[in-house]
């Protein structure tokens, strides 16, 4: 049916999906606001300086996938140490919880990705176009010289911080001096020179999380976090009433309504919500957090930092927006009673988990030692006689030294009387690498019976106390 008939008829069409209203946040001074940049500065130095520095001749944090050894300073993990990875998404999950069940979406608020990004973006919009006013009279304006200088010097600067993000993720696999000077010679390549020594993978994977980056930060924003982030959708099973959330003291506030600042609200019948809208307009994702808690609100906190400037300059107390709980709220607690409720059993029960398992998993990388050995038998001689009568079966050892220094190791096997190696002993293996190795075992004549008997092999590093693996295997005997 056409639009004019369903006109005529008296049908509405109504779309089912809502078009997305740009939202200009207004910029924002306070306290929350101070600790969201210092750790927008503490993950990016983090992320952008690591790959630069080096440790032992090395990039200290290199995840060599091609060789499939991953170097984090001191320590290089092979593919064996994945036990390591598993341990390390258990401390996040857990560590997810216990923020979440202490004050909700403090990771979505201050240290996501997503969040940190769109908060450099922003800052660069704020400084080439100017405040909110400025910005959203920009974009009211027709397309002129002045409009279109500015938008593309906006998003050239957003090319570039996304491309260097870009950059150093691949930094992380290859190594970013090595990768530095592969860039540098797509210059003279497209100037007509040589090929360039940028290889397929590392450009695409360069183009790729450039181009996410450029896109989640500068166009999509909250749309990230109300639509594609799973975080949003199950974040209310983690909380409870006793989880610090930032909620609006509507007691206080209501009924809300503009006054000059020499007004009494009493006398007037009001509360101490002056209807600013401040807390919108500073709001990433463009809620009215006077409405209640929503799966919209990240926790960044932005309102709380604005409502406090509008009640400092009114003369009212702040904290109209504040972080509380819900039993706070209903239950008028004190900030101490607020407190001593939140670390209730929950909360102790994920902090006695997360701190037992980190204290085992620090444990346990002090106590690591640095050799690795798999035993294989070679199936192609199950067991043959040899001279004198002797029993001989062949294995492969595959001895990995996660050290960066050179080793020696003997190895030594037990488990049959008179069983000893027939041939070399001892074997150097170059730091950070694996050498495999094939030795003899043999036993003298009627040492046992036919059939599968238990062996150890032991394999030691030559002078090094406590660097020791012992490994099991088995003896064929025809």
């Amino acid at each position: 049916m056409s639009k004019e008939g369903a006109a005529a008829e008296g049908l509405v069409e109504q779309s089912l999906y809502e078009v997305r209203k740009t939202i200009h946040p207004r910029a924002v001074r306070g306290w929350f606001a101070a600790w969201r940049w210092a750790l927008v500065w503490a993950t990016q130095l983090v992320f952008y300086g690591l790959p630069w520095l080096q440790w032992n001749d090395r990039q200290a944090l290199h995840f060599d996938i091609v060789h499939r050894k991953f170097y984090i300073f001191g320590l290089v993990f092979w593919p064996q140490d994945i036990i390591y990875l598993t341990v390390l998404l258990i401390i996040s999950a857990l560590s997810l919880f216990l923020f979440t069940a202490v004050a909700g979406r403090l990771w979505c608020g201050y240290a996501c990705p997503q969040t940190v990004y769109t908060e450099i973006f922003m800052w660069i919009e704020q400084k080439i176009e100017g405040d909110r006013a400025a910005r959203m009279r920009l974009d009211a304006a027709p397309l002129g010289a002045r409009k279109a200088g500015l938008k593309a010097a906006k998003h050239g600067a957003w090319i570039a911080v996304a491309l260097w993000t870009g950059f150093t993720f691949v930094g992380y696999v290859t190594p970013i001096r090595e990768l530095w000077q592969e860039v540098l010679s797509v210059g003279p390549w497209l100037a007509g020179g040589a090929a360039p020594l940028l290889g397929p993978w590392e450009t695409f994977w360069i183009l790729f999380y450039g181009f996410a980056t450029y896109g989640n930060a500068g166009w999509m924003r909250e749309q990230v976090c109300k639509y594609m982030c799973p975080y949003a959708r199950f974040q209310s099973a983690m909380f409870d009433q006793d989880t610090l959330i930032i909620t609006y003291d509507r007691e206080r506030g209501e009924p809300r309504g503009s006054r000059s600042r020499k007004s009494d609200p009493a006398a007037l019948g009001l509360g101490h919500c002056v209807d600013c809208n401040i807390c919108v307009q500073v709001c990433p994702t463009g809620i009215d957090i006077r409405s209640g808690l929503q799966y919209e609100c990240i926790g960044c906190a932005a309102c709380i930092d604005g409502c406090n400037q509008v009640m400092e300059k009114v003369g009212y107390p702040k904290g109209l927006i504040r972080y509380s709980t819900t039993h706070a709220m209903e239950q008028k607690l004190t900030r101490a009673q607020m407190f001593r409720h939140a670390f209730r059993p929950r909360v102790l029960l994920y902090s006695a988990i997360l701190a037992g398992i980190v204290i085992a998993a620090g444990v346990s990388l002090w106590l690591r030692v640095p050799l690795k050995v798999d035993v294989i038998r070679d199936r192609a001689a199950i067991a043959r006689e040899v001279e004198g009568g002797s029993i001989e079966n062949v294995y492969r050892l595959q001895i990995m030294n996660t050290e960066e220094e050179e080793r020696y190791y003997y190895v030594v096997v037990s488990g049959l009387p008179g069983i000893h190696l027939g041939g070399q002993s001892q074997f150097d293996v170059e730091g950070a690498s694996s050498r495999m190795v094939t030795v003899r075992v043999r036993i003298g004549p009627g040492a046992a019976q036919p059939g599968t008997h238990p062996i150890h092999f032991q394999v030691s590093a030559v002078g090094i106390a406590g660097v020791e693996v012992r490994e099991k295997s088995v003896f064929i005997v025809r």
